[in-house]
This record gives structure tokens, C-alpha cells and sequence, in this order.
């Protein structure tokens, strides 16, 4: 059974999870390869025909009609991840151990499996292939999120094993936490600033800022932008938002979740194709479960290349380095020919 504890200075949570030292060393770090060239295909538990390996289905869309649970047919899968960190055991019991606080690790983390097909990675799919991916996420968000004893949950993809991912078919995963994360934290009390100090969205604000200025802005379409962050702390950091205001990620809609699907796929390409295929993380940011003042939050897509390493430097001060101005990468990823 995991736990939380809470860093009585920064004010952090930490998970503390046995499960997850179990899990298998997918990489040597002594013969690292590239990738898709690390892992033996025959034993990849998320491929088709491997149903009874990878556990119990939560969700699945289904290639076939009456298709049977845990067989082959399908377009993607949710399931329980194996070496969780969180488990949705119990209630979420608090505890008091001197000056220091912690409670159990009550929550839930799921694998989103993207496709049966292993080599394919999300920009590599079809626009209605994303779509239905996205629809994994809304659906298991809006389930997961009945359960009173969770307050966050954050979905997120790992891409290569310097992103963090142990297994290399194309997955995300969603983690529902029992407290709302101090990055999220920080990010709504900034947005609340900016809503008293100038009765606006912040998000909605940065929009309007990007399309006027026209510098650092990848793609649009309809209802979504995408565009190298202004203060990205990364190089190629990418954020993609709804053009109309939307505080909560799970009332996505049908014409939205197709423009999304398309926004995304071709952003995914233009990193793919520009940078090499580098191994990424991105993270869907929206507003905590239990918030119903929408006004000054606006739901977002983080995507961060893993160009560089966090050293000495940013984990002693909290600032970072980033040697490509937004600009010139936005200019370089616009010019970037895609399919």
C-alpha cells in the first residue's frame, strides 16, 4: 500500500509506492539502444492477441461488434496499471506524526493503451484514431471523478524511456490523487492573481497575446492553438489550448475532440519529424474536480521534449536554462514540411 507525505516546508506531497520498485527494468543502462530496438515484440503485454496478459479491461473501444472482454478487436484499452502509484484500496485515511502530515495512498492509475499496433506512436495514428483516444481520457476522467475521496487527476503521456516510459507501445496514463498537486496548485493560485488584478483570463489572454504577435504560434485551427510557450523552460515546450474559454477538460465536445485529435497529430509530427523522433512527456492540466469557479482557469496540453537534462542549476534554484529562444523554434517546427 503506497502513502503520501507532505513537505512541511515546500508544502509538496510526495507518493511513496512499494509497487512501483517492482516493476521491470525495461532498459539497460549500460546498452542503451534507440528506440524500437530495445524491446522483444513477443513479449509486449499491450499488443493485440495479448489480451490476458496485460490484466481485466476497464474500457475499450471496439473494432467489433459484440466483441468479447480482453480479446482482440478493439481500437484502445484502459486497464489497471500493474505496479500502481496509487491504488483505489480503502478510504483516504490522515494522519498526524509529529510536525509531519501523511495519509494513505487512496487514488487510482490507469494505462491508457493508444493502439494494438506497437510501432505506431500517437502522431503516427489517424485523426480518428487520436480521437478516440481522447475519448478514453474525457470517459475515465468523468467516472473516476464520482469518487469523493479524490481530488485531482492528471493525465499524461511518457514517450521513451528519457520521458520515463518502461514499456515502449504507444500508451498514456491517467493518476487520480487525493490531493490537488503542487505544480497545479501553482498554476491556479497565478491564474487567480491575474483574474482579480484584471478581471480576465489569464489563458485567454495569452491567446490573444500569441495571435497578435504571430511569432511563436506552430498551427491553428478552428477551436485550438498550438505554440512554443513564451517562458517555456524547455526547448520546443509546446502548449496547445481551446481558443474559447474552457476551464474543465472533461465537457470536451464532439467538433472539439476532432479538432483536438487534428491539432495534436500534426504538432506530434512537426516534433517527430523536425527533432528526431525525441522522446517526450506531455501533460493535460484542468481545473481540480471540486472547483466549480471556472472564470479564471483554462484547460491546457503541455508537451516537453527531452532535449536537455535538469541538472545542479534547476533543482537548486528552480530556474531554467533553455538554450532555443520560442520563437526560433516555433519558426523552425511552422516550416517543418509533415504529411
Amino acid at each position: 500500500m503506497s502513502e503520501l507525505r507532505k513537505d512541511p516546508v515546500s508544502k509538496r506531497w510526495v507518493i511513496f509506492s512499494e509497487e512501483r520498485g517492482n516493476r521491470p527494468n525495461q532498459y539497460d543502462k549500460e546498452n542503451e539502444e534507440e528506440h524500437n530496438s530495445t524491446e522483444d515484440i513477443s513479449k509486449c503485454p499491450f499488443c493485440e492477441g495479448k489480451e490476458k496478459k496485460s490484466g481485466d479491461e476497464i474500457l475499450a473501444y471496439e473494432k467489433i461488434h459484440n466483441r468479447e472482454p480482453n480479446s482482440p478487436g478493439w481500437w484502445v484499452r484502459v486497464l489497471e496499471n500493474k505496479f500502481p502509484a496509487l491504488t483505489s484500496k480503502g478510504a483516504t485515511l490522515k494522519k498526524g506524526v509529529g510536525i509531519y502530515d501523511k495519509m494513505s495512498g487512496n487514488g487510482r492509475h490507469e494505462i491508457i493503451v493508444e493502439t494494438p499496433k506497437h510501432y505506431d506512436n500517437l502522431p503516427d495514428l489517424g485523426e480518428n484514431e487520436i480521437e478516440k483516444v481522447i475519448y478514453a481520457y474525457r470517459d475515465r476522467y468523468t467516472d473516476i471523478a464520482k469518487d469523493n475521496n479524490i481530488k485531482y487527476i492528471l493525465i499524461f503521456k511518457n514517450f521513451g524511456r528519457d520521458a520515463g516510459a518502461s514499456l515502449e507501445h504507444s500508451h498514456s496514463q491517467l493518476i487520480a490523487t487525493p490531493v490537488i498537486p503542487k505544480k497545479v496548485e501553482t498554476e491556479l493560485h497565478g491564474a487567480k492573481d491575474y483574474y482579480r488584478f484584471r478581471d480576465r483570463c489569464v489563458f485567454c489572454d495569452i491567446i490573444t497575446q500569441e495571435l497578435a504577435d504571430n511569432e511563436r504560434i506552430i498551427e491553428e485551427n478552428e477551436l485550438f492553438i498550438s505554440f512554443v510557450y513564451y517562458a517555456g523552460r524547455f526547448p520546443y515546450e509546446i502548449w496547445i489550448l481551446p481558443k474559447q474559454h474552457s476551464a474543465k477538460f472533461e465537457l470536451i465536445n464532439k467538433k472539439e475532440v476532432k479538432d483536438l485529435a487534428s491539432i495534436l497529430k500534426n504538432t506530434l509530427q512537426r516534433v517527430k519529424k523536425l527533432l528526431g523522433n525525441p522522446h517526450y512527456n506531455f501533460v493535460i492540466h484542468t481545473l481540480p474536480i471540486k472547483e466549480n469557479d471556472t472564470f479564471y482557469f483554462h484547460w491546457h496540453i503541455e508537451i516537453m521534449p527531452k532535449l536537455t537534462k535538469v541538472a545542479g542549476f534547476e533543482w537548486g534554484t528552480g530556474f531554467y536554462i533553455n538554450p532555443v529562444l520560442p520563437e526560433v523554434g516555433a519558426k523552425y517546427l511552422r516550416e517543418c514540411k509533415i504529411d
